[in-house]
């Protein structure tokens, strides 16, 4: 049965009230302006555009589509403290470690990176020096020029206002980059104050690059704070990326994260989001295929119980012939908790020959739990093969007997069949370290020990 919406009146009140509540963000931008005031003209204009639509815009609310179920009201009404330049960080915060890039609260912290032992091929870069005349302005000016004017929402347009000391990732030509580029990216709280962060991280791969890229997001101390992340992938011809994102945060913390990419011909894009952490999350997937004979790979695991939320949005879009995704998203829900996958594949006309494959599932442990999930498909061409579906359920009473039968009392079946249940996608993460570390931390969701072999 249809709802009536809400009167315009009651709509405009509620979208002023939301702008009203985040005017404290303005501070922050003259701030950020000030600081920031030896950047190029073009990325000020960038940043000012941004905020004015974010001034105009606010906040989203449950009366948009793409959000109508997503309330983000309470961190509209949280007086978050951004991060500043100005803001000190030592290495009492966080140490640093080989192989990682250390950012505190959206900033990047070149003294606590590992910037003496980069390998060959691999450049840092701080994204507004490199937005100067030079090497890379015509790339990041591009990128942000293809984005500038079109910020979906208001957390995006906040990004680009206030985002501090991100970096670009550079790879050059035919650079194969075997060790693991990590970014860590740590909110800790300074003064008392919940701190909201604002990364952004512009990777850029040149024709036959390859690396992989890890996105670790968490929190010092269980305290209450906002990250509002974007990172972006620009790749050329020929170039391949794994790219693996594993969220982390408090469970009193609310992490906002868009990731794009961009993919030349022949190239591919493989990426695995693991979703464990924050009261309420969101992360929105954006892949453009405008070039033939690329491939990209979108799949992720979301575990939340109590009354965590948390929100996946993808768009994959096959513009060119000859392209082909493949994305399987996994859910595991709790207590009182809730689930959104929402995933478009649009296949344009003119891309013939597409292959696109998009599975949904999801595991419900508790009877309060609930998920809402809408796969898509979007096709305007006559030769391809794409196929969606979704499915929600709970754990089959025929595993668990079998199981119990052999007797494993009935919690550890459960574990067990649950375990299994994330691990497939769990399982295309490679790298040692991480993978032992979300084992345990599923394991610790689970209140159980298995043995397990990486």
């Amino acid at each position: 049965m249809a709802t009536a919406s809400p009167p315009q009146e009651f709509r405009n009140s509620m979208s002023a009230q939301l702008i009203k509540d985040t005017s404290g963000y303005a501070a922050a931008f003259r701030s950020t302006l000030n600081l920031q005031k030896d950047e190029p003209a073009w990325l000020r204009r960038a940043r000012e555009d941004a905020f004015a639509q974010f001034e105009r815009i606010g906040f989203p609310t449950v009366h948009d589509e793409d959000w109508k179920y997503t309330n983000v009201a309470p961190i509209a009404k949280i007086e978050f403290t951004p991060a500043s330049l100005a803001t000190v960080f030592t290495d009492s915060v966080i140490k640093a470690e080989p192989g990682r890039l250390i950012f505190v609260n959206g900033i990047f912290q070149p003294a606590l990176s590992s910037l003496d032992s980069l390998p060959e091929g691999l450049q840092v870069v701080d994204l507004a020096e490199s937005a100067a005349p030079g090497q890379y302005e015509s790339a990041v000016r591009a990128h942000f020029d293809r984005f500038g004017n079109a910020q979906a929402n208001g957390f995006g347009a906040l990004n680009t206002a206030l985002f501090s000391r991100g970096i670009l990732l550079s790879l050059s030509k035919q650079a194969s980059i075997k060790t693991p580029i990590e970014l860590q990216f740590v909110s800790v709280s300074t003064n008392g104050h919940p701190p909201a962060s604002f990364p952004r991280v512009l990777v850029v791969a040149a024709e036959n690059s390859e690396a992989t890229i890890v996105d670790n997001y968490s929190g010092a101390g269980s305290g209450t704070y906002f990250t509002n992340a974007i990172v972006d992938f620009v790749l050329a011809d020929g170039a391949r990326v794994q790219h693996f994102k594993v969220q982390r945060e408090s469970t009193n913390a609310f992490h906002i994260a868009e990731t794009r990419a961009e993919l030349g011909p022949n190239a591919k894009y493989d990426s695995t989001a693991i979703n464990l952490g924050a009261a309420l999350s969101r992360h929105a997937i954006d892949v453009t295929m405008d070039h033939e004979g690329a491939e990209c790979a979108v799949d992720g695991l979301y575990m939340v119980d109590g009354d965590q939320h948390a929100d996946t949005h993808s768009i994959i879009d096959h513009r060119q012939p000859h392209c082909t995704s493949h994305q399987l998203y996994k859910g595991i829900l709790d207590g009182k908790s809730r689930a959104v996958f929402n995933g478009k594949v649009f296949v344009r006309h003119g891309a013939q020959q597409t292959v696109a494959q998009q599975t949904n599932k999801n595991l419900l442990l508790s009877n309060n739990a609930r998920v809402d999930t809408k796969p898509q498909l979007e096709i305007f061409a006559d030769d391809v093969k794409c196929a969606h579906g979704a499915a929600i359920g709970q754990l089959e009473e025929d595993e668990l007997f079998y199981l119990e039968s052999r007797g494993i009392n009935p919690a550890l079946a459960r574990n067990m069949l649950t375990y299994g249940f994330a691990e497939e996608v769990i399982e295309k993460i490679k790298i040692d370290s991480i993978k032992r570390e979300l084992d345990e931390a599923v394991l610790n969701r689970l209140h159980t020990e298995l043995q397990i072999e990486v």
